[in-house]
């Protein structure tokens, strides 16, 4: 693996740049999508049917390789299902069958059409990269990371509300939507190609263990001047005592959003955190992590956009 950020941030840009050859129109998100993958976590997209959630993700894991699995979410979904389970013979001994949790990614469609009981299976994988099965505890090998789709519930019956607690495990939730004009004309003129929603054309540019060595090192690539922690501390805390907010970003949800900042700062060629990546970040790493007290009227969104405004950001 390369040693200097300008080569590694190449990589990365090639990467990048060969997803979105296929994946028309969607750029920013496939940038989104990367960053959360060299920060080390997990990503949400939310959108309406056909508008390339489930394409746009298994693209990106194509890029990088390694072992990918699949999870369709419907109401009859058991924890089993995802993290495996014991079989038993008639002489009374027991074999683990692995569930799909165990691979390097692991995409779960429709995530909020999965019952809570199934969703509780996935919080221990994301965060302590292991399940428990019958007492036992069986360890999930790194790089390992939930790429999930959804729909907004507001347009479809028959989903779940998501646990807070899931919610703040995706280290980014990416609203996505349904291009149009030009993209719209590139995307039907690959009809004949793209209605398969084949990734053979996306080649591997990074392996698995390429990918956990730029995690690793991420912290010693990346530079985050103190003052940039301090705005970024700001920003949490203004959210937390915000007269809107019920319950502000956690602490987890800190570290996920720094860590994402400086794997940002890495795809855009920088060895260097600035202020304006927290504001290109922020819609993607905080409103989901913000519970709105019920009197009121305004939404995540508006509130992380109206404490950015309002926080005095570091000057040189």
């Amino acid at each position: 693996m390369e040693n200097n950020v300008p080569d590694i941030s190449a990589k990365i840009g090639e990467a990048i740049d060969e997803v979105a050859g296929t994946v028309v129109g969607k750029r920013r998100e496939i940038e989104l999508m990367v960053s959360a993958l060299i920060a080390g976590g997990h990503v949400l997209v939310e959108g309406p049917p056909g508008s390339g959630k489930t394409f746009s993700c298994k693209s990106v894991a194509k890029v990088f390789g390694g072992e990918y699995r699949r999870i369709q979410g419907n109401p009859d979904v058991l924890p089993s299902d995802i993290m495996g389970f014991y079989v038993y013979t008639l002489t009374g001994e027991r074999r683990y069958v692995k569930g799909p949790v165990f691979t390097n990614i692991l995409q779960v469609d429709d995530l909020n059409r999965i019952p809570s009981r199934a969703l509780s299976a996935l919080l221990q994988a994301m965060t302590e990269y292991s399940v428990s099965v019958e007492g036992d505890t069986y360890t999930i090998d790194k790089p390992f990371h939930v790429f999930a789709t959804m729909i907004p519930p507001d347009i479809e019956a028959g989903t779940y509300q998501l646990p807070i607690g899931l919610q703040d495990r995706f280290w980014v939730s990416i609203k996505t939507g349904y291009v149009g004009g030009d993209v719209e004309s590139e995307i039907l003129g690959r009809s004949d190609v793209l209605y398969e929603s084949s990734t053979e054309g996306v080649k591997t540019v990074l392996s698995p263990r390429e990918l956990r060595e730029i995690q690793e090192r991420l912290g010693d690539l990346v530079y985050t001047d103190k003052r940039i922690v301090k705005y970024m501390v700001d920003i949490i805390s203004n959210l937390r005592s915000h007269e809107d907010v019920l319950i502000g970003p956690s602490n987890r949800g800190g570290i996920y959003y720094y860590r994402v900042s400086k794997a940002y700062a890495l795809v855009k060629g920088r060895d260097y955190v600035i202020p304006d990546d927290l504001k290109s970040l922020a819609q993607y790493v905080l409103p989901h992590r913000i519970l709105v007290k019920p009197a009121s009227r305004r939404t995540p969104e508006e509130i992380v956009e109206e404490v950015f405004s309002s926080t005095p950001v570091p000057k040189e």
